[in-house]
């Protein structure tokens, strides 16, 4: 059984940090991404990672803020989100495919595997 579970949301300070973490299971992914959708806005792709070659890609409103990593071992990748602003207010969401791609994609149709969220407010 495939899952994804997001953990670490919660509340923070503007300037202030959060990390959030996505554990996989049933399956070995290649590609993992976050989202974040706000209240009445469309989904965003924010980061992703390729876990082959370690490769990553970054929406650019968080660029130098947020940082993806990962531990293979342990099947998860995490989110350190630095600098915190509250228009990173959203919940966010976790993704992943099997295969990779040229580029990390933040296109929502590439992924095929979610999970459920984890909610960020920035006030």
């Amino acid at each position: 059984h495939v899952q994804l579970v997001e953990s670490g949301g919660g509340s923070a300070l503007a300037g202030g940090s959060v990390r959030l973490s996505c554990a996989a299971s049933g399956y070995t992914f290649n590609t993992y991404s976050w989202f974040r959708q706000a209240p009445g806005q469309e989904r965003e792709g924010v980061a992703a990672i390729d876990t082959g070659d370690g490769s990553t890609y970054y929406l650019n409103s968080v660029e130098g803020r947020f940082t993806l990593s990962t531990d293979n071992a342990k099947k998860t990748i995490y989110l350190e989100m630095n600098s915190l602003k509250p228009e990173d207010t959203a919940m966010y969401y976790c993704a992943a495919r099997e295969t990779e791609l040229p580029v990390p994609s933040l296109i929502k149709a590439d992924y095929t595997y979610w999970g459920q969220g984890t909610q960020v407010t920035v006030s």
